[in-house]
């Protein structure tokens, strides 16, 4: 499906794009909002700016994604493939990324509060200057991840006992 045929449909009210092929499509700045993505293939799209806010991209490919300061704010994000993606400054605010693939991802200043994060898999991911306060974190290992300066504020009950760097988020909850 052609980038124009979508956002055709789209402004007709049709939000059902299920497993849908968009490799390398060019979505930048468009208001997709509650659209419906699963199992879509948008390998190497450019999502910069694009307001996915209420999206289900439930089981899509989004290997090589750029979704740069894009927003996806309760987006459903579970068993999404996000390997190398750059999501630099995105708004994840609330989404549910349960068993989603985060390998060699660039999450810098990502907004992940309140996100669900469940079995992750953040291997080589850099999420240096992200906000986690509010975040459900289950059985995900940060230890290969890098966690510099992950900022916590806006929650007095974001406290961490050690360090990211150093720990495996296994079996925690912060609330916040």
């Amino acid at each position: 499906m052609k980038e124009r045929r979508l956002f055709t449909n789209y402004l007709k009210n049709q939000r059902n794009f299920q497993e849908v092929s968009l490799h390398q499509a060019n979505l930048e700045g468009l208001n997709l909002q509650r659209i419906n993505l699963t199992r879509a293939d948008l390998s190497g799209a450019n999502l910069k700016h694009t307001d996915l806010s209420g999206a289900c991209l439930a089981q899509a490919n989004l290997t090589d994604v750029d979704l740069t300061e894009a927003h996806l704010v309760g987006s459903n994000l579970t068993e999404i493939n996000l390997i190398g993606a750059d999501l630099t400054g995105a708004d994840l605010t609330g989404v549910d990324l349960t068993n989603a693939d985060l390998r060699c991802a660039n999450l810098r200043n990502v907004n992940l509060s309140k996100a669900k994060l469940q079995e992750v898999n953040l291997d080589g991911a850099d999420l240096s200057g992200a906000k986690l306060c509010g975040a459900t974190i289950v059985n995900t290992d940060f230890s290969v991840a890098d966690t510099q300066e992950i900022s916590l504020e806006g929650s007095e009950q974001c406290q961490l006992e050690e360090p990211l760097s150093t720990m495996s988020a296994n079996w925690v909850s912060w609330a916040g």
